[in-house]
């Protein structure tokens, strides 16, 4: 329980809410949520996480044993492998690049939606010590972050798509897809949908899930907050810390499913680009 959740109780449980979903942010479209506004929280927090996913596999790769591994790079070839079987199982042909897309998205998204499982007022708390107001510490619960990877795979999968089916192969799957030849104008349309709804709903879905953890994690805390102010201290305070401890629980299965699912629908819209079927 924070001294801000206490704080926010009696009128104050908008601001605390509002508060801890406010970026970071410079630029002159900070006031507006224009496009030339930084959120500094979600570009450090993203790169030191990047960092660490590339100073972990240097030092593993530094330190492999092979006679008898240590646990940790055990723990490491485990990812690996389940990172490799879900590669094979929904991935048609052969692409040197998805193996390690994958287990770089499956690694930084899970570590992303880890920082949620950090309670909700430890870091802005530290960071108000150094004079920032505000920090949001799970970039999966910025829309940038989020869109911004799947624009990523989008890209990825256009240029897949004209690699192997050609540019003009590229095209007769809008001309041709899915009614035929004879409704042209109604392909052009199902298939644009078809195409701009996977990064999308790949976005979306991520943030979505995220957004509502943290919000979820914001009411237990506001619930320790007011209790603290009460004369129900006794019976809300162990009510919060069993709340707590489920939701946290559950939560880290929901960090894991959805960077899993992030990875796999990769996967599949990139196995999708590899195809001729169209």
């Amino acid at each position: 329980m924070s001294e801000a959740a206490a704080n926010s109780s009696g009128g104050g449980t908008v601001e605390y809410i509002q508060h801890h979903l406010t970026n970071l942010c410079v630029g002159s479209g900070c006031e507006t949520g224009g496009f030339m506004s930084w959120h500094i929280d979600t570009i450090v927090i993203s790169a030191l996480l990047g960092a660490l996913i590339v100073f972990t596999g240097m030092r593993v790769t530094r330190n492999m044993a092979t006679d008898v591994p240590g646990g940790f790079q055990n723990f490491v070839e485990s990812i690996l492998e389940f990172v490799q079987g879900s590669v094979k199982d929904s991935f048609p042909g052969e692409n040197k690049l998805i193996a390690p897309l994958a287990l770089t998205i499956f690694v930084w998204v899970w570590l992303m939606n880890f920082m949620d499982l950090i309670p909700v007022d430890l870091l802005p708390l530290i960071a108000g010590w150094f004079g920032i107001h505000y920090l949001k510490a799970v970039p999966t619960t910025d829309l940038n972050t989020t869109l911004a990877m799947a624009l990523t795979v989008f890209i990825l999968t256009i240029f897949y798509n004209i690699k192997v089916k050609g540019l003009g192969g590229y095209l007769k799957m809008f001309l041709f897809h899915p009614f035929g030849k004879f409704a042209v104008p109604a392909n052009i349309v199902m298939t644009a949908i078809e195409e701009v709804a996977k990064p999308l709903s790949l976005g979306l879905r991520l943030f979505g899930n995220m957004f509502a953890g943290e919000l979820v994690f914001m009411l237990i805390a506001l619930l320790g907050g007011a209790a603290a102010i009460g004369a129900g201290l006794l019976i809300w305070f162990p009510l919060q810390v069993v709340l707590d401890v489920a939701w946290l629980i559950f939560h880290i299965l929901v960090i894991t499913l959805q960077a899993f699912i992030f990875m796999v629908l990769t996967i599949v819209y990139l196995g999708m680009a590899h195809t001729t079927d169209h």
